[in-house]
């Protein structure tokens, strides 16, 4: 099973990179990437919501993600997994970014990207339909790179998924018990 998961993941960096490597998307790709740096946009996109009452909550949900998307991501599965990234594996691949240092399994961008997307679509439809095609471009920015593998980026992505519906759920709860305790 490894060794189709391993073949897959080749095969698919190679293709994009002999098919889709043009001066745009190398001028675009470090740029979309850095917005997910230590999950800069959806931090921003947090702090924004925390300004405003209606949509605190909300704000609240996305930094309790974000934060369980540290310490499942790169805390925990990171360090256990100690995957070896594609730009470590090839050398003879010319980043446009500077090499990482941590792990490859899950990709941290991809899996920040992931719960914003879902905690931020949970919350308004209208916040998903922003958040689904930024996730998407930063997931597929690290493929471009060639700093992580399409099975770290999809595995960030499902378990981003879960983190993200639990936690809006798990928050959307603990309001309504504390919200029936100040009523009494």
């Amino acid at each position: 099973m490894i060794e189709i998961i391993t073949s897959f993941d080749w095969t698919v960096l190679n293709w994009i990179h002999d098919t889709l490597t043009c001066p745009v998307l190398d001028y675009l790709m470090p740029k979309i990437t850095a917005l997910g740096d230590g999950g800069l946009i959806w931090i921003v996109t947090a702090l924004v919501l925390l300004t405003s009452k209606k949509y605190r909550k909300y704000g609240i949900t996305l930094i309790i993600g974000l934060v369980m998307g540290v310490l499942v991501g790169n805390v925990f599965l990171k360090n256990f997994f100690e995957r070896s990234r594609p730009s470590w594996s090839d050398p003879s691949i010319t980043l446009l970014i500077s090499n990482p240092t941590d792990f490859s399994f899950p990709s941290g961008h991809t899996l920040a990207s992931a719960i914003a997307a879902t905690i931020l679509t949970m919350s308004n439809k209208k916040f998903g339909c922003v958040a689904i095609p930024l996730a998407c471009l930063i997931a597929f920015s690290r493929l471009y790179l060639y700093v992580h593998f399409p099975s770290d980026v999809l595995g960030a992505a499902l378990i981003g998924l879960v983190i993200g519906v639990s936690v809006f759920f798990g928050v959307r709860w603990l309001i309504s018990k504390v919200s029936k305790r100040s009523s009494y």
